[in-house]
């Protein structure tokens, strides 16, 4: 019997997915801003035949954002460079629906996917943090609430999928004899208007190889699960425990049920950060040295982030974890609610909480074996269909790459090249045809 496949995807933070990981000495605190180094992490995920890497983004900084926030390319951008320097690796970047404009997005990223001959992915976002609304013109009060946000979201999205139909496969004809450019019967205007766009349309740019961008999208909240069952063709999870992360991929897979899809085209990838050394005893070692580099007073400016930049220091550090009452419930909303909720269930202090979300640990801890057991005892469990790996000590993907992945390719659950081109291929949710393609099917 054919064992499940596992899917896996690289997140390239310019300074590690830890919040001091810039002052390793292993680490240059600059290469957020390296083309270098994205370059050579995209080839080493490639190298391990990784699905994707992915870019994260953010619109709005202040001084006590993470370090990796502060000093970073803009994803379209960084995309477009490593699309020439890898060859089959999937290329996903993160762009918010609250604060961008529909047509400029459609054709950034139909642009991508033809420079990388279909390899391209949007990770759709609702921007979470009020004050974003402060650099476009708004005031921070403008800011959309929760609901709104995915309500914009879905006619946003709307408008881009109207907009990558805009020409049919065949279009361009390129008929120099009957001086035809390109068939007018096979070019669609969109005229679209709606509660919060109106977009004419055509979009500038033709259908690619893999006919449109993979759809990711992050949010786990109820709303981010209805709008991810509707619209994503992956899922960028948390990666907290096979339980909590089988509660949201059953949730997932329902949703996707419940709009009329095929349940296994929509791909949940929770985001892990292993950890892999000799000997177990050696993991630890390793995670203890990272964990020693942050400060309380870091660790809670990382956990107010969450929380609208709320000013935990305000607080005892060994009370118990404070009653916060609907901060944070508009910005990244499924994840205050965890924090509230795993506080008060094991009875944890504010230092406590701030250390755990500061300095993760996760169970892809210790050996190249143990963390190989683990990624197959979530898949089995059903609590993943693939995973995206962060780099939370030095050298992580490396040694994820020459580590785990031979050993997953042994016991038969990871391919042992690439067998197709596209990314909707590589994901095994197939090209998508344009809708007007689909009806002469």
């Amino acid at each position: 019997m054919m064992k499940k496949q596992v899917h896996f995807g690289a997140i390239i933070h310019g300074v590690g997915g830890h919040m001091s990981l810039w002052k390793h000495p292993k680490v240059n605190p600059a290469q957020s801003v390296s083309l270098d180094y994205y370059v050579k992490q995209a080839q080493t995920a490639e190298q391990g035949l990784f699905d994707v890497v992915f870019i994260a983004d953010g619109l709005y900084i202040n001084e006590k954002s993470l370090p990796h926030f502060l000093n970073r390319f803009e994803p379209v951008t960084i995309l477009s460079a490593l699309a020439l320097a890898t060859k089959h690796i999937g290329l996903v970047g993160t762009i918010s629906t609250s604060y961008s404009e529909p047509f400029t997005v459609a054709r950034q990223l139909g642009s991508l996917d033809l420079i990388s001959n279909g390899r391209a992915g949007w990770n759709v976002v609702t921007t979470p943090l009020e004050n974003s609304a402060l650099n476009y013109g708004k005031t921070a009060a403008e800011h959309p609430s929760h609901a709104e946000r995915y309500e914009i979201a879905a006619e946003y999205l709307e408008v881009v999928k109207g907009l990558w139909n805009s020409w049919e496969e065949d279009a361009f004809t390129y008929d120099v004899v009957k001086d035809e450019f390109f068939d007018t019967e096979k070019l669609h205007t969109l005229n679209h208007k709606g509660k919060y766009f109106q977009v004419a349309g055509p979009l500038n740019i033709q259908r690619s190889k893999q006919g449109e961008p993979v759809i990711f999208q992050a949010g786990s909240s109820a709303a981010g699960i209805a709008f991810a069952g509707k619209e994503a063709d992956a899922i960028f999870a948390g990666g907290v425990s096979i339980e909590e992360n089988k509660a949201l991929y059953d949730k997932l897979k329902a949703s996707a049920t419940a709009n009329g899809r095929d349940a296994e085209k929509l791909l949940v990838f929770p985001g892990i950060s292993p950890i892999i050394a000799a000997t177990k005893e050696d993991a630890e070692a390793k995670y203890l040295e990272i964990a020693e580099l942050i400060s309380p007073e870091k660790a809670l400016a990382y956990l107010g982030r969450y929380f609208d930049h709320h000013d935990f220091s305000q607080y005892d550090l060994h009370a118990p974890f404070p009653e916060l009452g609907d901060i944070g419930k508009n910005s990244f909303q499924s994840t205050t609610d965890r924090i509230k909720q795993y506080a008060k269930e094991e009875g944890l202090t504010l230092y406590e909480v701030a250390i755990r979300e500061a300095t993760p640990k996760g169970t892809f801890i210790g050996t190249a074996e143990d963390v190989a057991d683990e990624v197959i005892a979530w898949l089995e469990a059903g609590a993943a269909d693939g995973f995206i790996i962060a780099s939370g000590v030095p050298n992580a993907l490396e040694d994820f790459v020459t580590q785990v992945v031979p050993i997953l390719q042994q016991r038969g659950y990871y391919k042992k090249a690439y067998e197709t081109a596209t990314l909707r291929e590589h994901l095994g949710i197939g090209n998508k045809p344009s809708v007007y393609q689909k009806q002469l099917v």
